[in-house]
């Protein structure tokens, strides 16, 4: 009897099945990370409640809200009863919010044309892959937004052009054989010039200036949160590296001034510091010189900055090893050099999220301006908005705009710091 039966032998691969919708996909992150335990599925579940009551009272709030009327009684009549907001406080007084209730309305375009312009000049800092030719601009940055925003003669801004390239020389002239007196020198030569400068320029110079004059009085709204705080930040980095190298000199006095100066501007309240700016500060400059508010209160912020900021890099300074100094020391590097090119790169780093910390604190607590009579966004807010008697009784609208403003911002700052830590790889891999 044959055997008519012949053995199968597959030729190609069976292919695989799909993995199960509980191994995969979204429903294996929920798993993992919502529901993995009886606790975590608990807290979930309380949370997703949480999360539903405020959208359930908020998003319609917002979807019936109006915009199209010119005070709050015909909001409140177009809504009928209806929970909704009104939204048309914003689309009635959007400039205000922006730019304060003095600034020239035909002059709208020069901060925004500076606010563009600051982009371009913080991209070269920002991200140093790109050409460094273009930090030329980034120098000239602060005297054409200076121009841009307070107009007026542009002698003024040459002449500060011109004092601190000439700061820059005395600089390079000395750095060789003193940073401390080069470094001094130069921002003393820098002033010197600009305050010669503006003192021999005629009285009537403003006029017939291609840009009209706008005193600092007339700024307000976010315009002046953005101008204090860029501008704060910007000289309270390289004053808080001074300190932070100043307080670990062998040299006593120095030193101690440093010491003595962190502590006791870190003792006392920046609202403290600011009522000092409009009071009492006027009285340490020549008599009869009168000294823009704007001046004085970025002085002060800058200095509270700089003490915080100075601790933070101090502690990364303290973070390096040893052999990192040792290092220097061994290839015959100074101390100019040896900051420069092996101890701050490295202390810096490690000091980003510290200083990107004070950096948003310090632009949140702009708004302690508004309790000097500086007419911020906050200060809008409180003050000519809310005492008017088209919108007095607007809170959430005015106040959840100001919130998001702030919190585009500070969330920008945020991620471009922890981009630069995962770009420097400050864990030292």
């Amino acid at each position: 009897m044959s055997d008519t039966s012949a053995a199968f032998v597959r030729t190609e691969q069976v292919p695989p099945s799909p993995p199960p919708t509980s191994a995969t996909g979204p429903v294996k992150w929920a798993k993992d990370n919502l529901f993995s335990t009886p606790l975590y599925s608990l807290l979930t579940i309380a949370a997703f409640y949480f999360i539903y009551l405020i959208l359930a009272n908020t998003l319609p709030w917002i979807a019936n809200g109006v915009w199209g009327t010119s005070s709050l009684a015909e909001c409140r009549e177009a809504l009928n009863g209806v929970s909704g907001g009104c939204f048309s406080v914003l689309t009635e007084r959007w400039n205000q919010l922006l730019f304060g209730f003095k600034y020239p309305a035909d002059q709208y375009w020069r901060p925004a044309l500076t606010f563009l312009l600051f982009f371009a000049a913080a991209a070269p800092v920002l991200f140093f892959k790109l050409p460094r030719q273009l930090l030329l601009f980034t120098a000239l940055f602060p005297f054409i937004a200076f121009y841009l925003i307070w107009g007026g003669t542009i002698l003024t801004p040459i002449l500060a052009l011109v004092g601190f390239v000439a700061g820059y020389f005395v600089y390079q002239r000395f750095v060789a054989g003193s940073f401390a007196a080069g470094f001094f020198g130069g921002i003393a030569t820098a002033f010197v010039v600009w305050i010669i400068g503006g003192m021999l320029i005629p009285a009537n110079a403003n006029e017939g200036a291609l840009l009209s004059t706008v005193p600092s009085r007339d700024l307000g709204g976010f315009m002046l949160n953005m101008m204090l705080g860029v501008t704060c930040v910007s000289l309270s980095v390289p004053l808080g590296i001074a300190l932070a190298l100043g307080r670990q000199s062998d040299m006593p006095l120095i030193k101690w001034i440093c010491v003595v100066f962190i502590e006791f501007i870190r003792g006392v309240p920046l609202i403290t510091l600011l009522f000092v700016a409009s009071v009492m500060l006027a009285y340490f400059f020549p008599p009869g010189t009168t000294t823009d508010l704007f001046l004085r209160v970025v002085i002060m912020i800058t200095m509270f900055s700089a003490a915080y900021i100075a601790e933070v890099i101090r502690g990364g300074l303290a973070a390096l090893p040893r052999g990192q100094y040792e290092a220097a020391d061994s290839l015959g590097l100074d101390y100019p050099q040896a900051m420069r090119l092996i101890i701050l790169p490295q202390a810096l780093k490690i000091s980003i999220p510290g200083i990107v910390n004070v950096a948003v604190g310090l632009f949140k607590d702009t708004v302690l301006v508004s309790v000097i009579s500086m007419f911020d966004l906050l200060g809008m807010i409180r003050g000519p908005i809310l005492a008017s008697t088209e919108w007095n009784g607007v809170y959430w609208e005015l106040l959840g705009f100001a919130s998001l403003l702030f919190f585009v911002v500070c969330y920008g700052i945020s991620q471009y710091s922890q981009w630069l830590e995962r770009q420097l790889a400050t864990d030292h891999r």
